[in-house]
């Protein structure tokens, strides 16, 4: 049988090969999008693996050894650590501190030996900026001679920008958050200021997974479902001329696996031809470097035996009909409707993202990762399981509230194959849903945490917030710091916040609360100083000091930032003079010129080292600002991706549709049904619940992002921008062209000549 089989699917006329090349070429599609996939995820892996020696901290733990120099860490003395971000402009700056203790202290990863006081090393991506960049804006900030270039094995991405820089052990010990380390991590799971951390991985690892490869499988499944209605027809009409069903199950699954086979070969071709480009694609908001993305033999062994076996089964599930009545199928009986129960998955999934609404997400991280996926991973089968019933509902309202010869049609078409009308277009409704969860969380946290808005005065004013470093305040800030600032051109103004005393007295109606505890306390500020930094507020007239309270600290994480610039802030009044108060925030106002609000960074980094965190007002930090760009960029390649998916979902449906059309389309035309007639009837069967449900898979992915947000972030959703629509519009649009080009075929195929074949 597996001869006639082969024999059958090769030579078996004009239509097996056409099949047979559709089939081969879909599922082609399909392996390489799998393919790459699993490369964009081991490449996630390596470029974390790459960059987690920066996330050791004094917490990292002694077992956590790496080889350095070829120098076993365990022959080696310890070393003065210290890791923070810079920022410049929005490129985020890994800045590290180091200092021997010994001759055969430990050497960071990437770099011959350690540098000494007043030498380091730099990326090659951060070399090159050094040298086009004045040195008042960048350079000085760091101070020293570059004595060489960090390797690429130590960097996550070729255009990460990292300094090692070497001090003195007597320096660096009185640095705020400073520690003395024998070993460099190799994982972490809060991750480092360039790596992800082991969760952080685990948890994009886990959400590309589901949203990306869970498509893909759905499409090569579509695809080794080709002409299904037709195939069918021919087992039915063997089994009746007395094969029996195993034979009929072999000779189907050698149709499949021999086009699944061809069509691994050719996937793994495309797939290699268009890997330089897909190295270039920043998955992470950074370029991958050579050789990351991969595939490992594991993954060849998957999806060499995996889809071959997936199709042979999917094969043999399709025989199911035939296997019950070969003779009823081929008199074209209607199956079984789908039952309501379909929709349970869908409800669980909603119900398990609302009950950690309720009561709090998972304490632990891998807790976390294994709610959220398993509410996702319910709702996502939920609509592919809950499609079929919901286009049955739907078809027989449509005909139940119409008279018109096409909806009738469709209408009868949809209830007579509910699921067959919705595998054509279930891609793209899991699109819409990714899409949708996606653009929801990511606007949510642009809009809550994202850069500073142009053209506002927090756009153009540059803060040093101590509270959010380690050391809390500084004591003073020098006068030649205020006055190199002062003199730097495009600066307008430069406020210092202090730590209000105890027993401050003010004029507003609630007294303001001193000695919070901790490093965040109210702050006080001179209203001279404020009239030069409208992005903080303002004072009342005639007040010669101003109450910030702590908002002024918490603005950028709990407010808008305009909230601050319409401020006018409780006039303070205390028994003694500013002088000697710690500084608990610096603001510089700019005229919004790049090399203002550089040059006004790097003057603070340099005059207050280790301590300093600057940003512009309204931004939390370099690291941040990265992984809000990262996270942003990561959705947009997902969106893209299940997009393009669903897009050949659709095609390749649609091409199976057109020969399944072919028998009962050529007998309506013999009975005199107009060929327009019968394209109105193609569109509506598959416009009206492709529009109905991609609407409401839309809904419920805000709906799932907006639960998501609330119990695991404390946020409401915010409604996505006018990109989101255009998206979700651009999509239906884009599958109306593809139905709207199987039209053209209907007059083609609906030929008398062709029902008389039949």
């Amino acid at each position: 049988m597996i001869r006639f089989g082969l024999r059958l699917t090769l030579r078996g006329g004009r239509e097996s090969l056409i099949r047979l090349v559709v089939m081969a070429l879909a599922v082609a599609v399909g392996v390489a999008m799998l393919l790459a996939t699993m490369a964009a995820i081991n490449a996630l892996g390596t470029q974390n693996a790459r960059g987690a020696w920066l996330a050791t901290s004094s917490q990292a733990r002694p077992h956590a050894r790496q080889e350095t120099s070829g120098t076993s860490t365990s022959n080696v003395e310890s070393l003065w650590w210290l890791v923070s971000t810079d920022q410049f402009g929005s490129k985020i700056i890994v800045r590290v501190d180091v200092a021997a203790l010994g001759s055969r202290s430990l050497v960071p990863p990437g770099i011959p030996r350690l540098p000494g006081p007043g030498q380091f090393y730099a990326s090659p991506a951060l070399a090159i900026l050094l040298r086009s960049t004045p040195a008042s804006e960048l350079g000085n900030r760091f101070g020293g001679t570059e004595i060489g270039t960090i390797g690429s094995s130590a960097l996550p991405s070729p255009s990460d920008l990292v300094i090692i820089i070497g001090q003195s052990a007597s320096t660096l010990a009185k640095a705020p958050g400073a520690a003395e380390i024998t070993s460099f991590a190799t994982s972490s799971n809060n991750g480092g200021p360039d790596s992800l951390g082991t969760i952080g991985l685990q948890i994009v690892l886990a959400i590309l997974a589901l949203v990306l490869l869970f498509p893909v499988l759905v499409f090569i499944g579509t695809a080794t479902r080709l002409s299904a209605a037709r195939r069918e027809q021919r087992f039915a009409a063997m089994r009746l001329a007395g094969a029996s069903l195993r034979q009929v199950a072999v000779i189907s699954a050698v149709e499949a696996v021999v086009a699944s086979v061809i069509g691994v070969a050719i996937g793994f071709g495309v797939f290699f031809l268009v890997k330089p480009a897909l190295a270039h694609v920043p998955f992470t908001g950074q370029p991958l470097a050579a050789g990351d993305l991969s595939i490992g033999v594991v993954d060849i062994l998957v999806v060499v035996i995996g889809v071959p076996a997936a199709a042979a089964m999917i094969a043999r599930i399709a025989l199911r009909r035939v296997r019950i009545s070969p003779l009823g199928l081929s008199r074209r009986v209607t199956p079984p409707a789908p039952r309501v129960y379909r929709i349970l998955p869908l409800l669980a999934g909603i119900a398990e993202l609302a009950f950690f609404v309720a009561v709090g997400h998972p304490n632990s991280s891998g807790g976390q990762i294994q709610a959220y996926l398993l509410g996702f991973f319910l709702i996502m089968i939920g609509l592919v399981m809950a499609g079929p019933w919901l286009t049955m509902t739907g078809s027989k309202i449509m005909v139940s509230r119409t008279h018109r010869v096409p909806v009738l049609l469709a209408g009868r078409r949809l209830a007579d194959n509910p699921r067959g009308a919705f595998r054509a277009i279930s891609g793209l409704i899991l699109a819409i849903f990714v899409t949708s969860v996606s653009v929801g969380v990511v606007s949510t946290l642009l809009t809550d945490h994202g850069s500073t808005s142009s053209g506002t005065p927090a756009s153009r004013t540059v803060t040093d917030q101590f509270v959010f470093t380690r050391q809390g305040s500084v004591p003073s800030v020098p006068s030649t710091v205020l006055s190199s600032l002062r003199s730097i051109h495009g600066v307008t103004g430069v406020t210092l916040v202090y730590v209000a005393p105890f027993g401050m007295r003010t004029n507003a109606a609630v007294p303001i609360i001193n000695g919070l505890g901790g490093d965040i306390q109210d702050g006080l500020a001179s209203c001279a100083q404020l009239a030069s930094t409208p992005a903080l507020g303002r004072c009342h007239a005639g007040a010669a000091l101003a109450a910030l309270g702590d908002d002024v600290a918490f603005m950028p994480i709990t407010k808008s930032v305009t909230i601050a610039a319409s401020t006018t802030w409780p006039t303070a009044h205390i028994s003694q003079g500013l002088q000697g108060l710690p500084v608990q925030l610096i603001a510089v106002a700019t005229d919004g010129s790049v090399s203002a609000i550089a040059s006004a960074e790097t003057v603070l980094d340099r005059a207050l080292p280790f301590v300093s965190s600057t940003s512009l007002f309204g931004e939390i930090g370099a690291q941040t600002s990265q992984l809000l760009t990262e996270l942003k960029t990561a959705s947009e390649v997902v969106i893209l991706a299940s997009l393009l998916i669903a897009g050949c979902s659709l095609a390749v449906a649609m091409a199976s549709g057109v020969s399944e059309r072919k028998r009962p389309f050529s007998l309506l035309r013999l009975t005199g049904v107009p060929l327009s007639v019968l394209q109105r009837v193609v569109v509506l069967e598959t416009a009206a619940p492709l529009i109905v449900i991609a609407l409401a898979s839309a809904a419920l992915g805000l709906v799932a992002s907006d639960l998501f947000l609330r119990s695991q972030l404390g946020l409401t959703l915010r409604l996505p921008g006018v990109a989101y629509y255009v998206i979700v519009l651009g999509g239906l649009v884009g599958s109306l062209t593809i139905i709207g080009s199987t039209l053209p075929l209907l007059e083609r195929i609906t030929r008398p000549e062709d029902a008389r074949m039949e």
